[in-house]
């Protein structure tokens, strides 16, 4: 008799149905249990406002998280930068995985690089976080760039430049990798240029706080999947996060990489930015510690950045603060 096949909650979206598709693969093989998707409906698919105004924060996994809690689902998988910073009360994130290139990219007519865009060339984002770090990079390099707020999933955005509405687009590198569709990208944006947002490129695997054996035969076969380096690298990041009160959808980003000597790895550098939208202020900082080896080492790297930041007057950039 086979195992009774584990239910995976994901949203319908082609990127987030891959994402989930190759997770319940690795979760099979840990498992030795089929996995079925199970396609939940979030307010974040269905509302055609931007981001910022829908809330920004969770609204992509809050019908996730119900159907979880409801014990309609035994896992879901999230991008984890949709996920708000405070922890979700009777869930657990078993298993954070080894993390895409975390890198936006830029997919532009004509092959174009972000240099060599048109004077006047209109980009679209429905990222205030790329919209402040686009145009202080335009303004710093004395290019004319006019950034377009926009919703959609990739086929809708990609198509606003095939129609020649837009001359360009900044997507996530991490999601056009997963569906495929990486050889559609002409520049890969430095983070020098554009910082991430944070836990961008890695993904979330939740499931219920363990009450009972099987629930916690779960948790500890979800925690296979975990990677501690990209677990300590986003829990930093999202530590600053939270640490400035922002929401999802706020202008902030940031990156926390491992720094090295060949193949030893030595410290973490953790960077952030928070700028208004039009470019004209940015407050873009960095610090460098010991490797974060606990939860608590890896949020105390975020919360000293953000001190740093918000000393340098990061919260008046930010608008929105979240509640």
């Amino acid at each position: 008799m086979t195992e009774k096949a584990l239910r995976l909650g994901t949203r319908r979206s082609k990127l987030a149905m891959a994402q989930s598709g190759h997770v319940a693969e690795a979760v099979s093989r840990v498992t030795g249990r089929p996995v079925e998707l199970v396609e939940i409906t979030t307010h974040g698919d269905v509302s055609r406002e931007h981001l910022a105004q829908i809330g920004g924060t969770g609204v992509f996994v809050a019908a996730l998280r119900e159907a979880l809690l409801r014990g309609e689902v035994d896992f879901a998988v999230h991008s984890l930068k949709d996920l708000p910073t405070q922890p979700a009360e009777g869930l657990t994130p078993a298993a954070i995985p080894v993390r895409e290139d975390p890198r936006d990219v830029l997919v532009a007519a004509g092959g174009a690089k972000l240099a060599d865009l048109p004077r006047g060339a209109r980009v679209g984002t429905g990222s205030p976080r790329r919209m402040a770090q686009l145009n202080a990079y335009a303004r710093a390099h004395g290019l004319e760039l006019e950034t377009v707020p926009i919703r959609g999933n990739v086929d809708t955005r990609i198509g606003f430049v095939e129609s020649g509405e837009l001359d360009a687009v900044v997507l996530a590198a991490a999601g056009l990798n997963r569906i495929g569709r990486a050889d559609e990208i002409t520049d890969f944006l430095p983070v020098d240029t554009v910082l991430p947002a944070p836990g961008q490129g890695a993904l979330a695997v939740e499931c219920r706080t363990a009450r009972t054996p099987a629930e916690a035969e779960l948790v500890a076969a979800l925690s296979q999947l975990d990677d501690p380096l990209t677990r300590a690298a986003v829990t930093a990041e999202r530590s600053l996060l939270a640490a400035l009160e922002a929401g999802c959808s706020a202008p902030v980003g940031a990156l926390a990489g491992l720094l090295g000597d060949g193949q030893i790895v030595k410290e973490m550098r953790l960077r952030g930015v928070v700028g208004t939208t039009d470019g004209s202020r940015v407050v873009q900082m960095s610090t460098t510690g010991p490797v974060p080896q606990t939860h608590e080492q890896a949020m105390a790297l975020g919360r000293e950045l953000a001190e740093e930041m918000l000393a340098r007057g990061a919260a008046g950039l930010m608008g929105e603060r979240a509640q």
